[in-house]
This record gives structure tokens, sequence and C-alpha cells, in this order.
């Protein structure tokens, strides 16, 4: 009988005592785990192997957690990326999100949140890989969930995994409004003002997409949330 492979792991954590705890249980949990001590490994191993999920310390030497995430970005919009990070700084974090990070993880942490976080990005790289399809059509723009790509005329936009989540739930509640607590539950997980300030981010770079339909609008109801504004959005 065939075995499922393994899910391969890219850790990249300068720690070397927390990176093998990390990675030690990673293992007994059945993960495939590649274990990198600074930035720098971290890019070389990702150019030359496929990794299903990125686990990045944000200090790092040799090239921080951000511009390894950059990197990784340039090459791959579908491969999740959850930052593990000391850091409180709320910036610092924003800054995570804006360099291609889907989510973090604060320290310390069990090794069971690490394990959950990450079968939420796994579960959802999954479906995206059945073989269902998941289309919209918005305006004159064509959103294809599954591939990751907005398309209008001849002009493509490859989005991030995040701004494929955000836009899919967009879509499917399009032209009523949404509470700004309603879209963080059901894209990011949970409602909190950190995260809040992050969804405004992925709110512009998704208007800056639909600049190319005027028709199109992501309105901000003050107090409230965002009503998505269609002249058709269907499945």
């Amino acid at each position: 009988m065939q075995q499922t492979p393994k899910v391969k792991v890219l850790l990249a954590e300068d720690d070397l005592s927390l990176g093998y705890v990390i990675k030690d249980n990673l293992v007994d949990a059945g993960y495939d785990v590649v274990h990198c001590a600074d930035g720098q490994s971290a890019i070389d191993k990702f150019d030359k192997n496929e990794f299903s999920i990125c686990l990045l310390d944000v200090m790092m030497p040799n090239k921080d957690g951000f511009a390894v995430a950059k990197k990784i970005r340039q090459q791959s919009d579908m491969v999740p990326i959850l930052f593990l990070t000391a850091k409180s700084m709320e910036e610092d974090k924003i800054k995570g999100f804006q360099s291609g990070a889907d989510d973090y993880i604060t320290k310390p942490f069990s090794i069971q949140e690490l394990l959950m976080r990450m079968e939420v990005f796994l579960r959802r790289t999954r479906k995206m890989h059945s073989d269902k399809s998941v289309f919209f059509t918005i305006g004159a723009l064509r959103f294809s969930y599954t591939d990751l790509k907005l398309t209008i005329d001849k002009e493509i936009f490859n989005l991030t995994q995040k701004e494929a989540d955000l836009l899919k739930f967009l879509c499917e509640h399009s032209n009523r409004i949404l509470k700004r607590e309603e879209v963080l539950l059901n894209v990011w997980g949970k409602d909190d003002y950190f995260l809040g300030r992050s969804m405004d981010v992925f709110i512009t770079k998704l208007r800056k997409y639909f600049k190319a339909d005027p028709e199109v609008n992501l309105e901000t109801i003050h107090g409230v949330g965002f009503r998505f504004n269609t002249p058709q959005a269907n499945a």
C-alpha cells in the first residue's frame, strides 16, 4: 500500500535549542522538517526543495524573517508562511503581513497551538489542490480562488493566499454589509485589535485591484465594517 508523503516543513530558527525542540515535536507529529539556523540558509533550502509550509523566526542572522518571506513570495504565492515571533511590537507584526506572512504565533507558545495553527493553513492548501475549482465573476474581473489569480482582459494579478481567502469571503457575501468582526472571525479565525490592523492592510491591497473596474468597490461602513459592491458575483 502506497504511503501518503509527509508534509515538508521549512523551519528557520536561530535559537538552536528551541529549533531542535520544535523540530523533534513536529517530526513526532509526522512532519518532515528541514531546520535552518539563519535566513540565508532558509532561502537556499527553499530554492532547492518543495515545502508545504514555512515557519520563520523574525530575528535571525544573515537575512531576517521579513527578507526570507519576501524571497519565498517571489517564488510562490501558495505556500503558507507562519512567523514565530518574540516581538510584541505591533508594527513588526504588520510588517510581517506586508512581507507575505499568512499568520504569526508569539513566543512562548505550546507545540499543540503551533500544530493547530499549521493545520488550519495546510487544510486550506489541501482544499485548493482538490479537483473542485472555485471561481467568481466580479463585474469585469475574473477571480480563480483555486489558482490565486484575478484577471481583467489580458491583465493578471497574482494574489497571496490571504488576499484570496479575504476576497473569496467578500465574493460569497457581496452587496451586503459585513461587520469587521465577522470578516476577522471567518478569514483570520479570531477577532482582535492587531488582526484588525492587518486586515486593513489587505483591504487596501484588494482595493488597488478593483480600480480596474469602476463598478466594483469595497466600501467602508464607518463604525460597522464593509460592503463589497459588485454588479455581479457568481460562483
